[in-house]
C-alpha cells in the first residue's frame, strides 16, 4: 500500500500512527521512498494480511522515480493537509502520476483512498465542509475522502480497512476471473520431446 501526498503532509506520522500507535513532531523528510510500516492483520478467520506501508517522498525531486517504487502496489492512501491548500491542489497531480503508472490485472486503476490530513487543527482547517473534497474526490475516481489526524489518531484505521476492503475485494474479483492455465511441466516428468530425450 502507497502512502503519497506533497512533503509534510503527514504521510509518516500516518503511518507510524497505524503500524505502531506512535506520534512525534519530530519526522526529518523522507528521501526517495520508506518501507516503514509493516503490520500482520488476522482479517478473518481464513484471511491473514501482511501489509507494508511504503511512505514516497513528497518532494518534487524524487518524482520520477515513483514508476519503481509502485510497482506492485494494490492500494494507496493520497494524504493532503487541510491546513494547506496548496497541497489539496497537487492531489491531482498525485492521482494522475499514480493512475498512469499501475494497473489492475483488469487494467483499472488500482483504489485510492483521498486523506484530509490535520483535522485536528480545527481553526486552521481550510475544508470544514465537506461537501467539495466528497465531490472531488468521486469526480477524480478516488473510493473515498476521509479526515484523518496522525496526532489524535482520527480515522487512520478506518480509512486503511475501507482501502484494504476494496483491495480485497480486487483480490476475490482476479481469482475468481483467473483463467484456468494447464501446467506446462509436471514435476518429476521428462518432457515427451527436445533436444536431451529421445
Amino acid at each position: 500500500m502507497l502512502v503519497i501526498g506533497d512533503v509534510g503532509t503527514g504521510k509518516t506520522s500516518i503511518i507510524k500512527r497505524y503500524v505502531h500507535q506512535y506520534f512525534s513532531t519530530f519526522y526529518k523528510a523522507t528521501i526517495g521512498a520508506d518501507m516503514s510500516g509493516l503490520k500482520v492483520i488476522e482479517w478473518d478467520d481464513e484471511t491473514t494480511i501482511r501489509l507494508q506501508l511504503w511512505d514516497i517522498a513528497g518532494q518534487e525531486r524524487f518524482g520520477n522515480l515513483t514508476r519503481v517504487y509502485y510497482k506492485h502496489a494494490v492500494g494507496a492512501l493520497v494524504v493532503f493537509d487541510v491546513t494547506r491548500a496548496a497541497t489539496f491542489e497537487a492531489v491531482e497531480k498525485w492521482k494522475i502520476d499514480l493512475d498512469s503508472k499501475i494497473f489492475l490485472s483488469d487494467e483499472s486503476h488500482i483504489p485510492a483512498v483521498l486523506l484530509a490530513n490535520k483535522c485536528d487543527l480545527v481553526d486552521e482547517d481550510l475544508y470544514k465542509d465537506t461537501t467539495q473534497l466528497d465531490e472531488f474526490s468521486e469526480k477524480k475516481g478516488f473510493a473515498r475522502c476521509m479526515k484523518t489526524s496522525a496526532q489524535e489518531n482520527v480515522g487512520i484505521d478506518d480509512a486503511v480497512t475501507f482501502l484494504l476492503e476494496n483491495i480485497l475485494k480486487n483480490a476475490e474479483s482476479d481469482i475468481i476471473n483467473a483463467p484456468q492455465l494447464e501446467p506446462k511441466l509436471i514435476v518429476g516428468q521428462r518432457p515427451k520431446r527436445g533436444c536431451c530425450y529421445s
